[in-house]
């Protein structure tokens, strides 16, 4: 009989690789896990109770809250406050970071970034969803109070980052900086297991991920690179497949197994793009990093070495298989 390896056992089995680790990044870990399981036993029964649909009130980005990213913002700072592992939080729903005041958590090492409900448009159609979230260390003394300069730190100080999935099957992909790995949800024992132990993307690939709605908005060089990707040469394995679902989540899961690029780049209405550096980019950006992928801004800039001015900052983003990086980077620079 071959036994599953759980998301628990290859957290504590990584844990030695941080000589200032006491226990206390496989908590936080162990507890997000738990908080995911709780997501997706709402999210597999969301059509027979009444948690789909919109809230009625919008968040700081002036999107429409869904009723379901409410419960999974509440359900993850819920997990973490009990966890006592990390100090604060900072969430594309909140306007302003959370701070626990228990003696446990101010003297927590951790502060935790998290996009909750990742792709919330699609909650009411039945179409992939997920969770990403992003682990700093602290910045600030224990004892105290987080802080906002606690969170507005650059990518590269993250020492874990991952995403959950909630699809066809539900799957929690994290890195400590040692790889990319994955887990399986498997409900008949409440377990997530490891299914993908070294997930590394193909350098090149075939789909490329951009939502040719705003083809209008895009600057030259995106258009150049879509109409490149959509000629045939055999040379270059072209045309490429266009696959977009419009949940940053499962665009980059598909990606990252498959090969491909994810785009989402600066536009005429959105000069700074549309995505968060904080919550979406820099945890992406390392998972993709840490598989053999790439991630930049599109203009040369490394998405893990910008510093963060605010904790909503946008930023144009590219990520996925780096020899199609460098291609879209190539093409943004020749035609400006």
């Amino acid at each position: 009989m071959t036994f599953a390896v759980t998301l628990n056992e290859v957290i504590m089995q990584k844990q030695s690789a941080f000589p200032y680790a006491k226990g206390e990044l496989s908590r936080l870990l162990s507890d997000i896990g738990v908080a995911a399981k709780i997501v997706h036993r709402e999210v597999n029964k969301a059509g027979l109770v009444d948690i789909l649909g919109a809230a009625g009130v919008e968040n700081v980005q002036g999107e429409e809250v869904k009723k379901l990213d409410i419960f999974a913002n509440e359900q993850f700072i819920s997990a973490l406050k009990t966890s006592g592992m990390c100090c604060g939080i900072a969430s594309e729903e909140n306007e302003e970071i959370i701070t626990y005041n228990d003696n446990l958590s101010l003297n927590a090492k951790y502060v935790v970034c998290l996009d909750p409900l990742d792709g919330s448009s699609n909650i009411d159609v039945n179409v992939s969803i997920g969770t990403i979230f992003s682990i700093y260390r602290r910045i600030t003394e224990p004892g105290n109070f987080a802080e906002e300069k606690d969170f507005l730190q650059p990518g590269t100080k993250q020492v874990a980052a991952g995403y959950v999935i909630y699809g066809s099957s539900t799957m929690l992909v994290y890195t400590t900086g040692l790889g990319t790995t994955g887990f399986t949800l498997d409900p008949s024992i409440g377990e997530f297991c490891l299914s993908h132990p070294n997930m590394v993307t193909p350098k090149e690939g075939k789909i490329y991920s951009i939502n040719e709605g705003n083809y209008l908005k895009f600057h030259d060089g995106i258009k150049k690179y879509i109409k490149y990707c959509q000629e045939k040469d055999s040379a270059t394995n072209r045309p490429y497949t266009s696959r977009y679902i419009g949940s940053l989540v499962a665009d980059f899961h598909r990606n990252l197994i498959k090969g491909g690029i994810y785009i989402y780049p600066m536009t005429d209405s959105a000069p700074n793009g549309k995505l968060r550096l904080l919550y979406e980019c820099n945890p992406i950006a390392f998972l993709a990093e840490q598989a053999g992928g790439k991630a930049t801004d599109g203009r040369g800039n490394r998405i893990l070495e910008l510093s963060p001015k605010s904790l909503h900052q946008r930023v144009p983003f590219v990520s996925g298989s780096s020899k199609m990086v460098d291609k879209v980077e190539e093409f943004i620079s020749t035609y400006k």
